[in-house]
């Protein structure tokens, strides 16, 4: 029999139909057995939950995050993008694996807590003598409960190669490819269902080189893995990238092998049409991070001319210390408004927002088949929201009211079929607990 019934729900599939009706979903193990209208035929069912006055949605995928930030929020609150790198840097170069742990662990939960069930890291700070800080993340992906997917980053353009980082964070260009070749070969796991994938994530364009960048890339196609990296965020870097190789970032990006549905880049803020049409193109996937890029003055992404061109787009939280909420189910929000005020008040639908959230997120993780949607099949990955709340009802359309008001109380969280979340109350770890260690380290960290 089913081990979970949610009946009487308000269920946006994002489906291939697009389908929204009040039912039900039934959950078998780790994957969706049934979704429709009305109530469901199943008797017996180990669990079975009133979804009355609820949105149950497909959880939500964060594409981008450095979670070892959570640490080392609230610090350079008014630089750019640039500035705020330097000041930070320093302070990440003192990270170690026990502080990463605890970072982890406190962006996760938050992350849990808002509605996400896949979790994609980009960590590319490795301090010598700080042990193994990747290892962390993926203990504390474990711990939590989530889907993650770990991309390991690098840097190999220290302050001497006249990059941003400090040249104690900076590695020897062999030394990255064979490390991120042994996590992949010890870590990726590529089956139906996996809880854990590997992605190859050189940082950027100002803190990585060249050769660097294109050794990733033919890393990443050797292995059958994806490709991430930090691309057109600010004017600075479009202005160093035009200064330092004559070309844009993603024109420099293309020319190291950079483009293709393997591929998908954080932030995408300024690209111009005809690097619009090249992404859709070529299928290149864009991390969009609305509360990370307007907390840093960076700028707005195109996402409606992104989606319009075929490129996929998910939601990111960035790192907690561009983005001290650190809470997905705001990005739906925030992406909305700031489409709006940059191109007008149609320019994205509130269901579009929640699809980058879902659909989008998926496919940019090269999970759309398993993940992203609630159908026969799929794995049991859902966010069930709690409308009966004063900021919600009389709002006659749940999404709407999920995507414009404030962000409502999650009733459910199931992530391959196990609850994480329930109540508002994050189920596998002690939050109190977790609260004091993240200050602890913070303190001990600055």
């Amino acid at each position: 029999m089913p081990d979970l019934v949610i009946e009487g729900a308000y269920v946006a599939t994002l489906d291939p139909g697009r389908r929204e009706f009040v039912g039900h979903v039934v959950v078998k193990g780790n994957q969706i057995v049934a979704v429709g209208p009305g109530r469901s035929s199943v008797v017996g069912a180990a669990r079975v939950i009133d979804g009355s006055g609820c949105l149950v949605t497909p959880g939500f995928v964060n594409t981008h995050q450095h979670l070892y930030q959570w640490v080392t929020r609230g610090l350079a609150v008014d630089a750019t993008l640039f500035g705020w790198l330097q000041t930070l840097y320093p302070v990440w170069s003192r990270i170690t694996a026990e502080s990463v742990h605890v970072a982890a662990q406190g962006a996760l939960a938050q992350l849990a807590l808002t509605g996400c069930t896949t979790a994609a890291d980009h960590h590319y700070v490795f301090p010598r003598g700080g042990g193994d800080v990747l290892a962390a993340t993926i203990a504390a992906a474990a711990e939590v409960g989530l889907r993650f997917h770990a991309t390991r980053g690098s840097m190999d353009r220290g302050q001497k190669d006249g990059g941003l980082p400090p040249d104690s964070v900076v590695e020897d260009r062999d030394e990255i490819l064979a490390a991120t070749s042994s996590a992949i070969d010890r870590w990726h796991d590529p089956s139906a269902g996996s809880m854990l994938q590997i992605g190859v994530a050189p940082c950027s364009p100002f803190s990585v080189s060249g050769e660097l960048m294109r050794e990733s890339a033919v890393l990443a196609r050797r292995k059958g893995v994806r490709l991430h990296t930090h691309l057109a965020e600010t004017t600075d870097e479009t202005a160093w990238c035009l200064e330092t190789h004559g070309c844009t970032p993603l024109e420099y990006a293309a020319d190291l092998g950079w483009t293709g549905p393997d591929v998908w880049f954080a932030h995408g803020i300024h690209f111009d049409d005809a690097e619009i049409k090249q992404l859709g193109a070529t299928g290149t996937g864009i991390a969009h991070c609305p509360s990370s890029n307007a907390r840093l003055g960076a700028g707005i992404a195109r996402t409606a001319d992104l989606r319009a061109a075929g490129a996929p787009v998910g939601l990111g939280v960035d790192g907690a210390a561009s983005n001290e909420a650190g809470s997905l189910v705001e990005e739906l929000r925030n992406a909305l408004l700031l489409a709006r005020a940059r191109s007008g008040p149609q320019s994205l639908a509130v269901r579009a927002s929640l699809e980058m959230a879902t659909r989008g997120g998926a496919a940019c993780l090269g999970r759309l088949d398993e993940i992203g949607s609630l159908e026969p099949g799929k794995l049991a990955d859902l966010a069930m929201w709690n409308l009966n709340t004063l900021q919600h009802s009389g709002i006659p359309d749940p999404v709407a009211a999920l995507v414009l008001s404030t962000p409502p109380p999650l009733a459910l969280l199931l992530v391959n079929g196990r609850p994480v979340v329930e109540q508002n109350t994050l189920l596998t770890l002690d939050q109190a607990s977790l609260a004091t260690q993240v200050a602890k380290t913070q303190r001990a960290l600055l």
